[in-house]
């Protein structure tokens, strides 16, 4: 369990690194208050999730560290990983570019809104941890899982998603950049991708997600899909 804790708070420590390494590098300054914004909310965030996992239910806390293309069991899921990752990180860096060259400029009230928008994801990351912790980083079914249709699951069938979508429309405002949505669509892009897939394995590896399918009809966002 130490030794958990230990990788925990070694990856908190790395995360203000590669924001500096994602954010500030491509804006070429310091001089870039949105960055210094979204840096603090993020990392807010993340330690407030991470100590929630920590303290009530470390299982799911390694299953959420166990992350990345190198950590998929599917083939098809390591691609997927590869080119989600890859879109996401544009995010910041499209964004910082975006600040460095003067190509957009966002209002402060919406780039209040899109730090407003990650705290939101991020509680409702707290919601679907809350409910399933079988919530794994990886498409993966562990013994004794069972499939979860309460709480968001009874909305969505993949609400963690939902709320990365939420996250992801955020971080572009919160850096004060337009054009950092072009990546955000890329990312979108890879997440259906994901899902479908996840749904493809689930369906044949978890008792009961084919009647739960019946039973959600909408994947990602209610009403629309």
């Amino acid at each position: 369990m130490s030794n958990l804790y230990l990788r925990a708070a070694g990856k908190l420590l790395q995360l203000p690194v590669v924001l500096a390494l994602f954010v500030f590098l491509p804006a070429g300054t310091f001089d870039y208050w949105e960055g210094w914004l979204f840096s603090a909310v993020f990392v807010a965030c993340s330690l407030a999730l991470t100590l929630y996992l920590a303290v009530n239910d470390p299982a799911l806390l390694e299953r959420r560290m166990n992350a990345g293309p190198g950590a998929e069991q599917e083939p098809t899921q390591k691609t997927i990983m590869i080119g989600t990752l890859a879109a996401l990180a544009a995010v910041p860096v499209l964004s910082g570019l975006d600040h460095r060259l003067g190509w957009s400029s966002v209002p402060t009230p919406a780039v209040i809104f899109g730090n407003i928008l990650i705290v939101l994801s991020n509680v409702g990351f707290y919601r679907v941890f809350r409910e399933n912790t079988y919530g794994a980083a990886t498409v993966q079914v562990v013994e004794g899982q069972s499939v979860i249709s309460t709480g968001p699951y009874a909305v969505v069938r993949h609400p963690m998603y939902s709320w990365a979508l939420v996250m992801m429309l955020g971080m572009p405002l919160a850096l004060g950049s337009w054009w950092g949505l072009l990546a955000v669509t890329t990312a979108v892009a890879g997440i259906v991708a994901r899902l479908l897939d996840e749904e493809r394995f689930l369906a044949g590896h978890l008792a009961g997600y084919p009647e739960y399918k019946r039973k959600v009809r909408y994947r990602l966002v209610p009403i629309v899909w």
